[in-house]
């Protein structure tokens, strides 16, 4: 039967026995009406109803049961038989039988043909359209939109032999499947392994799949189409009478517009026309409507149809049409045609063409204004644009911007040529790196063909407001003046940058253009040659990009390898050269010791030298500068004529090198004993002091030169530690031995009688074995019996063996690889953002005893002082494991009877533990007055794992009068607790310092200043109007100006007291302390500068900031910014920063933090510079509180091929455990992806310690802004198939197809190609979803969309460690990456996803893991907010800073700014003034 049905459809789809159109559809619906599905059935009946009704005309009815039976009967081309096929087009030529079909196909290529053998094959042929056969009644009832959804199509239930398609959605079709044998099915197994094997067909033309089921066909021409030159003399075109002679008489092509318009290629299948075809010398063919040029109506009345147009030559962009549309336009032998509307069938290939020429506009005109900006600032951008009306589409998402990125970066690259040779290329930005990167775009591929292709580029509006420029002091702008003229020069004179290529790319290959700037410098275009620049059209993508690239990837690591096994030292020995020089005494010696005479006065070659002069020693190198160094104590021995150099350092053999003055000098501790005949000469060196009026002269140092060169006159006046870099003010020193003081032997020997060991108040108890005392010292810190102590975590182990965190591989061995096929990437065990190789924090001990063993003739054995020890657990160094420390304070201990001897050399610092019952006040007030604090309220018991109450004795101890002591290392006074119980209430006493925040944010730091006690920040600057609302609304007393900080800066350097809204400004002496993180927009990476990069330097914000503290000349500065700011242009950012502050007279340091070891969840690494007036102390950098991962603490900066470390001696120890995900938001309540109430309620209490201190002692416990981001449908897919297991990412997500929540569903990622990398999967099936994964050049044809899978990533996945990361969960024993300004699950820090929920982070869960308190407030939308939080310094990395500089000001209060036990001399000086 259904033979017979078969060959009936055949025949009405033929000649239709001359049946009418009604008879024709009647017959046709009477034999398929039982197979058609239940949908198809309800239609049916629907239009019925609507004609009975007079809703639809007969005509109207007719037309639309047509589309429906040639829905159900053509449905998908795979389905399709071979048996069905005629005329793609209706066209003869293209009219193709069987036997033609195969020739066509034999043209394809060898990959091509052998794809044709997989059992697919046969079924994809062209189609029988019914637009040939059927009578039209108008052209446009005649385009019947055939859709070929994944619907089940009617031919293929009739078919039912040699294919699997009886299966329909998995049901069966009248119980036949069921009698298939079984050898069919073994052959369907073994087809569908073949297929997964071999790459599908795709179509020699188009290179669209053949068994793609959105593969469209042309539906054919209405009868009265006419061909190209008939159409063109229509006289409803009136352009041309119908003589062929009319086109020779017109120097240009006539234009046309053209309506209603679909593009196809000679088999009749709808394909893009922008996708390279074109420019490949593929014929693409259109039909339309055309209309005369003036005609701006895209309806059909008054058009001209015409068939088969073409083909096309070029397709161009015009710019836009003063709106948002872009015109475009084809160019055929005889015409141009400008586009109006598309058919119905083709507008949703043509929308994807507007949708990318609006992108790209959107992203230049962004990228031209935000050089600076992130990949996530382009999503939020994007994200945050309404496509213009009139475009078939409602939103832009991150899959729009990947879908486009080849032609987004085109057309980047276009305007980039079009652009200024000093303008930095937009291509080299940030953003469009990472885009790059993720989409895999090709650079400089289709530059050739395009040239001619587009004829106006886009136009963009150009930004013409280009930073403004910098207001600078006159000291500021002198020193970078004078540094880069040189420099500059410098690299002038070495034949400037030369522009690298690639080579490869047609960028490379073309011929210089002749006519741009470069190319008319070159000698062959009659130029000088001097320039040595490339032709601008040949500026080389590829080059351009790496090199960016490659300077903003240095990381530490990376160039502690490029160093020399040894670090260039400083205290190196000088190797000297001696030279013939009369040597003669001129006075008796003062002094005799042992074989040493000393002398005061000695005469070198008719010179005369007395002790306290300065002299120059010449160097074995002659290439090498003069030593230079001050005579401390002359004398004669067995030796000969001696004297003791104490020397200095020149700038450049500090961490400032090239950039610092060649005439200053700085103290250093080093010294040594030398022949006289050394001596080279004697120099001048003056000792430059801040004089009386300093802090008011900001801005008025106009000289740049502090003394005169003439060869031998010098100046210093910092001391320089070469260890740290910091500039600290010369320590003064005393002594009543004139003849022979060295400042730097009596600092030095100090120093090596801090860091020895010694005993002190012998016991009287005896013991056989060994000897008692009452105090030990170790680094200039007392410890006596009764204090508690620090120790590494290997100090010491416990009874209780606690369950730690086993490393198990979260690997799974048997996954389905045709379910998961991008799991095999996952190789490593590593997951970023977890804590599985965290270090523990310190051990703590109570000392019992301390003692040294008897010598076998009853001496102490004083070399091996040694503690005995209580040990204290910490909550999770019970049974119970890290679920108690998750629970309890940070802080708790537990008393315990266990004893332990350990070495006193080992001991890391002292702390103080206190019973909680003795306290005189609460714990959280007692904990609140800064760390080393800890408590215990019970003894625990290892043997019987219980909880007890602590003996007499533990309690005892407490009042033994041996409070906290803090040790001096780290700037911490030494007390007993009686007087510690006096000093706190002092503390704070010390005044809170003016600060002025420039470029404050929401507020970060400040908040974590205030926080200190340190500042109260008065007047704070910021020019973004969301962030300055909510600096406002946390700072209710402050001053906040939201306007360009230079001209602010302006404005009070001219003496201005107010700005143009009469807001008071800050005035010279009201600044106390100035902090801020200026951006560096357009000069970071690390390569060296040129003359572009520095005019934006000269012009960018951290000059401007530099200016600020030249001007007010605060107490204490601040700078804040990313960790690659110490290593931006080889460090050179860093070494003009601190060399400005120098000239200016500060004490200065630098160092890089880690915010994850202050308190929070996060690694976040920062750099800081700080910086103290003469007079006041400058702060250390504060030890480490937490432990922390130890990947993310890599902290030293190497500059100059030496490695500079910040001051903290706990290096990656901590005295807490770390922060967790856990600890940071396990309270939240659960909310759903696009969350959106600002305020509700918490629903529970405080778990932890963290969540205990963030959400603070608020009245009403309000929980604002737990608000999360509304992800699209297709994201939110994904995000919801991603696992919860801990390193869940996109290479967990399984192939399948998924119903979306817009009602739309996903397609499966096809692999279409083998991979060289990866081979094949273990069923042997294709790992390649490109052709670039053989190693061949991309394939536009190949791009996948709508895929769960996101087809970018394994596209580029081989070349960028795989993604890892991306659409990745947070852990929740883990911590966050860098807290983003825009919370992607595709941006730079990819684990964005909530632990449990289906959603990305909320903004509050971010503000959280910066460690802002829960009353925190932001303000604006919600990406403004998440701006708000990511661009933040993490408040309790600026409260530890705070806590530093406020020890400094509490010291100074106290007098106690000399160097401690230090013998005091003045040193003969000359004052400088």
């Amino acid at each position: 039967m259904c033979c017979s049905l078969f060959h009936r459809l055949q025949v009405l789809d033929g000649d239709g026995d001359a049946l009418s159109d009604e008879e024709l559809l009647k017959e046709k619906l009477s034999l398929v009406q039982e197979f058609l599905c239940a949908e198809a059935q309800d239609q049916l009946t629907s239009l019925e109803t609507k004609m009975k009704n007079d809703e639809l005309s007969m005509e109207g009815y007719l037309t639309k049961v047509k589309a429906l039976l040639g829905k159900e009967l053509c449905g998908s081309s795979s389905s399709d038989d071979g048996k069905i096929n005629g005329c793609t087009n209706g066209f003869a030529e293209n009219c193709s039988h069987e036997e033609n079909g195969m020739e066509e196909m034999a043209m394809e290529t060898e990959e091509e043909r052998s794809s044709l053998k997989s059992p697919t094959a046969p079924k994809m042929r062209g189609r029988r359209s019914k637009a040939d056969t059927e009578p039209k009644k108008s052209s446009a009832s005649s385009r019947v939109t055939r859709n070929s959804g994944k619907q089940p199509t009617i031919i293929s239930m009739f078919s039912k032999v040699k294919r699997k398609s009886e299966e329909v959605n998995g049901e069966d079709v009248n119980g036949e499947v069921a009698e298939r044998s079984e050898e069919g099915d073994t052959e369907e197994e073994a087809r569908e392994e073949k297929r997964l094997k071999t790459p599908p067909p795709k179509c020699p033309d188009c290179r669209q799949y053949l068994d793609d089921p959105d593969l469209k066909f042309f539906q054919g021409d209405p009868d009265d189409a006419l061909d190209e030159p008939e159409m063109l003399t229509d006289e409803r075109l009136s352009l041309f009478d119908s003589n062929e002679d009319g086109f020779e008489s017109y120097e240009d092509l006539p234009q046309h517009k053209i309506t209603n318009f679909s593009v196809y290629d000679k088999r009749g299948h709808l394909c893009p026309f922008d996708s390279g075809l074109i420019e490949k010398n593929v014929e693409l063919y259109f039909s339309c409507a055309v209309k005369p040029i003036y005609d701006d109506n895209p309806c059909l009345d008054g058009g001209v149809p015409a068939k088969k147009l073409g083909p096309i030559n070029a397709w161009w962009i015009t710019g836009f049409d003063g709106g948002e549309k872009a015109l475009i336009g084809f160019t055929t032998a005889f015409a141009d045609y400008i586009l109006m509307d598309p058919s119905e069938e083709y507008g949703p290939i043509f929308a994807l063409m507007q949708e990318k020429i609006y992108m790209s506009k959107i992203v230049v005109e962004f990228l031209q204004k935000n050089p600076d900006a992130t990949y996530e600032d382009l999503l939020n951008k994007i994200e945050t644009t309404v496509p213009p009306a009139g475009l078939n589409f409602n939103r832009f998402t991150e899959d729009t911007l990947l879908r486009h990125a080849q032609f987004v970066v085109e057309q980047v690259e276009s305007y980039d040529e079009a652009g200024d040779s000093d303008e930095q290329p937009i291509i080299v930005t940030p953003c469009m790196r990472d885009l790059i990167k993720l989409a895999g775009v090709t650079l400089g591929k289709r530059r050739a063909a395009r040239r001619q292709a587009i004829r106006h580029p886009t136009k963009i509006e150009k930004d013409s407001k280009g930073p403004t420029k910098a207001t600078t002091t006159k000291l500021v702008y002198q020193i970078f003046d004078t540094f880069f003229s040189d420099q500059i020069d410098q690299n002038d004179k070495e034949g400037g940058v030369k522009r690298q290529r690639c080579g490869v790319c047609e960028v490379c290959q073309a011929p210089d253009c002749g006519k741009c700037t470069a190319c008319k410098d070159m000698i062959k275009f009659g130029g000088t040659g001097r320039s040595k620049q490339a032709c601008q059209k040949r500026r080389c993508p590829n080059l351009a990009v790496k090199e960016a690239e490659d300077d903003e990837n240095m990381e530490e690591e990376d160039v502690l390898s490029l160093l020399k096994a040894s670090s260039k030292k400083m205290s190196e020995a000088k190797k000297k050269k001696q030279s013939q020089s009369k040597l003669s005494w001129l006075d008796e010696p003062v002094q005799r010791e042992g074989k040493k005479e000393y002398h005061m006065k000695v005469c070198i070659d008719n010179q005369i030298l007395e002790v306290g002069d300065y002299v120059s020693v010449s160097p074995d190198d002659p290439s090498h500068p003069l030593y230079l160094a001050r005579i401390t104590a002359l004398w004669e021995d067995n030796n000969g004529k001696m004297f003791h150099a104490h020397w200095f350092c020149r700038g450049t053999d500090t961490v400032l090198g090239e950039s610092s003055d060649p005439l200053e000098l700085f103290l250093v501790d080093e010294c040594e004993d030398m022949q006289l005949s050394y001596v080279k000469d004697k120099v001048n060196v003056l000792y430059k002091a801040p004089s009386n009026n300093w802090f008011m002269e900001g801005g008025m140092d106009d000289e740049m030169k502090v003394i005169e060169d003439d060869g031998k006159s010098f100046f210093y006046q910092l001391w320089y530690d070469s260890e740290f870099a910091r500039f600290e003010t010369p320590p003064k020193v005393t002594s009543s031995e004139d003849y022979k003081f060295c400042a730097s032997c009596a600092r030095i020997q100090e120093r090596e009688e801090q860091e020895t060991p010694r005993i002190l108040e012998p016991m009287e108890e005896e013991h056989d074995s060994k000897i008692l005392y009452g105090l030990a010292c170790l680094k200039g810190e007392q410890y006596r019996v009764g204090d508690s102590v620090y120790m590494l975590p290997e100090a010491f182990s416990f009874a209780v063996k606690a369950a730690s965190p086993v490393k198990r591989s979260h690997r799974k061995d048997d996954v389905d690889e045709e379910l998961y096929p991008e799991y095999y990437r996952k190789s490593s065990d590593y997951i970023k953002g977890s804590n599985l190789d965290a270090p523990e924090p310190f051990r703590i001990g109570r000392i019992k005893e301390i003692f040294c063993n008897k010598r076998s003739n009853g001496k102490p054995n004083q070399d091996e002082i040694k503690l005995r020890l209580y040990k204290f657990y910490r909550p999770e160094n019970t049974h119970k494991g890290p679920k108690a420390g998750y629970h309890t304070d940070i802080n708790q201990l537990y008393w315990s009877d266990e004893e332990v001897t350990v070495d006193l050399v080992d001991i890391q610092g002292r702390c103080r533990v206190e019973y909680g019952e003795d306290l005189t006040e609460s714990v959280q007030e007692y904990s609140s007055y800064g760390p080393d604090r800890f408590y215990f309220l019970e003894a625990y018991n290892a043997k019987t794992k219980s909880f007890e109450d602590p003996p007499n004795y533990a309690r005892s101890s407490a009042h033994k009068g041996k409070g906290k002591g803090k040790g001096k290392g780290k700037g911490k006074g030494k007390a007993t607790p009686q007087e510690q119980l006096e000093q706190e209430p002092q503390d704070p006493k010390v005044p809170k310092l003016r600060t002025l925040d420039v470029f404050s944010g929401c507020g970060g730091l400040s908040e974590g200043l205030h926080q200190a006690g340190i500042s109260e920040t008065l007047w704070a600057i910021e020019m973004w109007e969301p962030a300055a609302q909510a600096f406002r609304l946390n700072n209710p007393g402050a001053t906040v100006f939201t306007e360009d900080c230079n001209v602010l800066l302006k404005l009070v350097m001219s003496g201005e007291k107010t700005n143009s809204l009469g807001q008071k400004l800050p005035q010279k002496g009201d600044v106390e302390m100035l902090c801020g993180g200026p951006p560096c927009q357009g000069f970071s990476g690390m390569n060296r500068f040129n003359s572009r990069t520095y005019s934006k330097f000269k012009n960018s914000l951290v000059v401007s900031y530099l200016s600020y503290c030249d001007y007010y000349r605060p107490k204490f500065f601040l700078l804040e910014n990313v960790r690659n700011f110490v290593s931006f242009k080889r460090s050179m950012v860093l070494k003009l920063t601190l060399r400005c502050l120098v000239r200016m007279g500060y004490q200065c340091t630098f160092g890089v933090l880690q915010a994850g070891q202050y308190g929070v969840a996060q690694t976040r690494r920062r750099a800081i510079i700080l910086a103290a007036a003469p007079g006041e102390k400058l702060p250390h950098y504060p030890e480490p509180l937490h432990v922390f991962a130890p990947r993310a603490c890599s902290l030293s900066v190497v500059v100059d091929e030496k490695k500079y470390v910040s001051n903290v001696t706990r290096g990656n120890g901590g005295i807490y455990r770390t922060i967790t995900v856990r600890d940071t938001m396990s309270d939240l309540p659960e909310i759903q992806n696009g969350a959106s109430a600002l305020e509700i309620s918490y629903n529970g209490e405080p778990q932890s310690w963290f969540q205990r201190q963030i959400r603070g002692s608020q009245y009403q416990p309000i929980l604002r802004d737990h608000i999360c981001k509304d992800m699209s449908p297709l994201v939110a897919a994904r995000m919801r198939h991603v696992p919860l297991a801990p390193g869940s990412d996109w290479r967990d997500l399984p192939n399948i197809e998924v119903r979306l929540r817009d009602g739309t569903s996903t397609k499966k990622l096809r692999y279409t190609h083998s991979d060289k990398k990866n081979c094949r999967s273990s069923t042997g099936a294709l790992r390649g979803v490109c052709a670039c994964a053989a190693g061949k050049p991309c394939d536009p044809a190949d791009r996948q969309f709508n895929t769960l899978i996101p087809w970018c990533l394994p596209h580029t996945g081989n070349r960028h460690n795989h993604w890892a990361g991306l659409y990745g969960r947070l852990e929740w024993d883990g911590f966050f990456s860098t807290t983003v300004t825009n919370p992607e699950p595709m941006g730079k820090q990819g684990r964005v996803l909530h632990p449990e929920q289906h959603r990305v982070v909320s903004v509050r869960e971010c503000s959280r893991s910066q460690g802002f308190p829960d009353t925190y407030r932001f303000f604006g939308n919600i990406l403004d907010k998440h701006r708000q939080v990511g661009n933040a310094v993490p408040p309790p990395l600026a409260k530890a800073i705070g806590l530093e500089i406020k020890k400094c000001a509490s010291e100074k209060m106290k007098g106690n700014t000399q160097i401690p036990s230090e013998l005091v001399k003045e040193e003969k000086l000359n004052m400088l003034d």
